[in-house]
């Protein structure tokens, strides 16, 4: 003989659902049941401070970045010169040279006075002096930074989780 904390009726799951009222919900109802909103989460802050920057990273990072730019300063060299060409744009500065200077326009034309080879190698001597002088510049930057840094704590950031 087993003994239950609750009496079962005799009817098995008939009669337990029989005791209880049926309620029938609306589709409104059901629709809330189904989308919850989300708890908002609590953003988390930190506050840091930036109070050094290695410098040998700062040089090779400067340096990658001043040799793009010098990759893209040629190619933009090119790019403007053969513009130029095709456009027409030489031949209305060669009619203003020779309305200027007069019987010597045929010797002095824009393509005689800067050819492409000529223009190109201006263009990489000045991205290669780019090069060596924002490297230096950046590095430079970064030991100064450090040095103010050590002086005054450096600078304050607040991250956040979003």
């Amino acid at each position: 003989m087993s003994t239950s904390a609750s009496p079962r009726p005799a009817g098995g799951t008939k009669g337990a659902s029989a005791s209880r009222p049926v309620r029938r919900s609306s589709t409104r109802d059901a629709q809330e049941d189904l989308v919850r909103a989300v708890p908002k989460a609590k953003v988390r802050r930190a506050r840091l401070q930036l109070s050094r920057i290695d410098p040998w990273s700062v040089l090779k990072l400067a340096f990658l970045l001043s040799v793009a730019l010098g990759v893209l300063t040629v190619v933009a060299a090119i790019a403007i010169y053969t513009l130029g060409e095709l456009t027409g744009v030489f031949g209305l500065i060669n009619d203003v040279l020779g309305t200027i200077l007069g019987a010597d326009a045929g010797t002095y034309t824009v393509e005689s006075l800067a050819p492409l080879s000529t223009v190109v190698s201006l263009a990489t001597v000045a991205a290669v002096l780019n090069v060596i002088l924002l490297t230096a510049l950046a590095t430079v930057l970064a030991l100064l930074y450090n040095v103010c840094a050590a002086l005054v704590g450096g600078l304050g950031v607040t991250l956040t989780d979003d």
